[in-house]
């Protein structure tokens, strides 16, 4: 049996996903034969699944995205694989309760991150993105890596996607040379442009506190960017301002394409290949997979799908667990799950449901080992 579960987001990790549903199964069927790999799509979470895969820990004191310094942590392999996640110090959970800050959240401490990564002996990284509180195409983080954005009158620009509009030239030549010796590969779920009506702020700004106005401030201060980064490094700049993964967490994908030579990989497929997800299913004879609200977007990349193809594709059963199902069964079956067992049919408030997810699992767990163990 192998549980391959990402996290239930605001209850519980896949680590403890994982060791609630073992003790379930294992009250239906003593003694059986459990393993878990902890699974990450990239985004939030996505540190914790590494460690958890073996990983050693390592932190880092960084700039948050509104300038007060955070703690981040990041992750590293002995043979030079680190995962760090750019939540870690410029995401949402950051933020003072209630105040956003899209036009001035910034990027740096990413950078920061990423320094520390390089510091501590990373020759590749995976580099996962997603819930940030940015909306600066990554500008941020590139200045922290010793590239410089200056406006008129030479002076560097204000932290944050806002005051990009008045950048006025760009210079990547003082990026650490250690990034050209470095694979980076942009692990995201976001296929989104850095601009227009699927881009970063339009899509994602208001997510993070962005009005009307600012959407359409910090969509025409990122284009601004794109073009002044044309002048800078060329026709690739623009074409990487089209490329999926672009507006990931913000444009933060556009910076990792266009200044650190970054790969754009689905961030389940390069999580599932760092994480030895393979090796442990073909040693397994059923999957359990799952996360916190099964429903569309789930089906575009996120964890369980992603665990749900490779297992199909090995010729393995596949059902899943979740805080909520808002996916009809057919839907499921074509995605390869055979079967959701949900909390919210356990206990219906999801206030509730939430605290009390760890022995509602169990019991779903329980149901799940009589209807497909016993």
């Amino acid at each position: 049996m192998l549980i391959a579960a990402d996290k239930f987001k605001g209850s519980l990790t896949a680590v403890e996903v994982a060791e609630h549903v073992t003790a379930g199964l294992r009250r239906v069927v003593p003694g059986l034969d459990v393993a878990a790999v902890p699974v990450a799509d990239g985004g939030d979470g996505t540190t914790a699944a590494a460690i958890a895969a073996g990983f050693t820990r390592h932190e880092a004191r960084v700039t948050g995205p509104t300038g007060e310094p955070v703690t981040a942590t990041f992750a590293l392999r002995g043979d030079g694989t680190a995962v760090v996640e750019m939540a870690e110090a410029s995401g949402l959970q950051h933020l003072p309760k209630g105040v956003f800050a899209p036009l001035t959240a910034t990027t740096y401490g990413t950078g920061e991150l990423l320094l520390a990564a390089l510091d501590a002996g990373a020759t590749s990284i995976v580099f996962g993105v997603g819930g940030s509180a940015t909306t600066d195409g990554g500008a941020g983080m590139l200045a922290a890596l010793g590239a410089r954005f200056l406006d008129a009158n030479g002076e560097p620009v204000a932290p944050g996607g806002g005051p990009l509009r008045e950048l006025a030239t760009a210079d990547l030549s003082g990026l650490d040379p250690r990034l050209a010796r470095t694979e980076i590969v942009l692990a995201s779920d976001v296929d989104n442009p850095l601009t227009g009506p699927k881009g970063a702020p339009a899509v994602y700004g208001p997510q993070k506190g962005a009005g009307a106005a600012d959407v359409a401030a910090l969509d025409a201060a990122l284009a601004h960017y794109a073009e002044v980064l044309e002048r800078t490094v060329g026709a690739k700049a623009a074409e990487h301002a089209l490329a999926p993964g672009a507006g990931a967490a913000g444009g933060i994908g556009y910076g990792a394409l266009v200044g650190l030579d970054a790969t754009f990989r689905p961030g389940i497929d390069v999580m599932l290949d760092v994480l030895g997800f393979a090796p442990a299913l073909a040693r397994a004879t059923f999957v359990i997979t799952g996360e916190g609200s099964l429903d569309e977007q789930t089906l575009h990349g996120k964890a369980p799908a992603g665990v749900a193809a490779a297992a199909r594709a090995a010729g393995i059963a596949v059902v899943a667990v979740c805080g909520r199902l808002q996916l009809p069964r057919e839907v499921l079956a074509a995605a390869g799950i055979q079967r959701a067992y949900a909390l919210t049919d356990l206990e219906s408030d999801p206030a509730r449901c939430m605290a009390e997810a760890g022995p509602l699992l169990e019991r779903a767990a329980e149901s799940l080992a009589r209807d497909f163990l016993v």
